[in-house]
């Protein structure tokens, strides 16, 4: 009787299983068009640059080998995106290109968080001078431009990818150890992880099983519109000759190169350019899909 009451008040809908939280995100998500038409773009690019030798005639002039004897060729069936000045076919350097500077924006984007997620939590749930010190450290880093700190940092290391990378990188965990920090002192305070401290589990176990679970939404959120702004930070960085050095292939450095010879031949620095804003686009849209889904105030109209 109590059941069937509950039934007819509301509280538990007749056939109707109660949905999770995952559940509600993903829903939302999936009815939004610029998220699923972001994730397609995206994933066509990561499959590009994973299968990039089975989607040109050409893997070796991808890899950097030139070809003088057809260098500047229009666009053709035999060059979808014509020739560069070393002859090699473009579509070749925009797929195997799309290693390096996807690859640099994942990599940094996962080297920041798992430098910046621990600090911001430590900091943000013991306070004190422990607290104190990991934000002076992270407002020192914020002090200065990203780019620009990026840029120095990768001329005192040498240009290669690596250093790239990890100048970059460098540069951007404190956002994240910001953003946990005030997530964490808004969670700590909240009666389950009083209720956990109870029971006597360490400190340790509370961050982990806890804070991080319940913090890392708006993390993934920053993480996935990242991805884009990290591939722009290093496309700058091999555009001025501190990034990947040809004849491997790299967004930035295409770019740079084919400046020269834009007015005339378009097709070289263009394709590169559309490509970094094609991805760097889609990942901003796909982050901005992912808050509106975790945002119950927005999903309640979208889902």
């Amino acid at each position: 009787m109590a059941t069937l009451k509950a039934e007819k008040i509301g509280y538990i809908p007749k056939g109707r299983p109660v949905n999770s939280e995952f559940q509600l995100m993903l829903r939302a998500f999936i009815r939004d068009p610029l998220a699923i038409l972001s994730f397609i773009i995206i994933l066509i690019f990561l499959l590009s640059a994973i299968f990039a030798p089975l989607l040109t005639q050409y893997p070796q002039q991808g890899l950097g080998e030139p070809n003088i004897a057809e260098k500047f060729l229009p666009p053709s069936r035999a060059h979808p995106l014509g020739t560069e000045y070393m002859g090699r076919d473009v579509l070749a350097r925009i797929l195997y290109g799309g290693r390096s500077s996807l690859s640099i924006g994942f990599l940094v984007v996962i080297i920041a968080v798992l430098i910046g997620v621990p600090l911001g939590a430590i900091s943000g749930y013991y306070g004190g001078w422990i607290g104190n010190l990991i934000m002076r450290i992270t407002d020192i880093f914020l002090a200065f431009p990203a780019l620009l700190l990026a840029i120095a940092i990768a001329a005192a290391l040498g240009p290669s990818f690596v250093n790239a990378m990890i100048a970059v990188a460098f540069t951007w965990w404190p956002w994240y150890a910001r953003l946990i920090h005030s997530q964490t002192l808004s969670v700590k305070e909240r009666y389950f992880i009083e209720a956990a401290r109870s029971t006597g589990i360490s400190d340790f176990s509370i961050i982990i099983q806890h804070i991080l679970p319940n913090v890392m939404t708006p993390v993934l959120v920053q993480a996935t519109m990242d991805i884009g702004s990290a591939i722009l930070t290093g496309a700058a960085i091999s555009f001025i000759g501190l990034g990947i050095q040809p004849p491997a292939p790299d967004w930035g450095e295409m770019i740079s190169t084919g400046r020269i010879y834009f007015i005339e031949r378009p097709w070289f620095a263009g394709s590169a350019g559309a490509a970094i804003f094609l991805v760097a686009l889609s990942f901003n849209l796909l982050g901005d899909a992912f808050r509106d889904a975790a945002d119950p105030r927005t999903r309640r109209f979208s889902a």
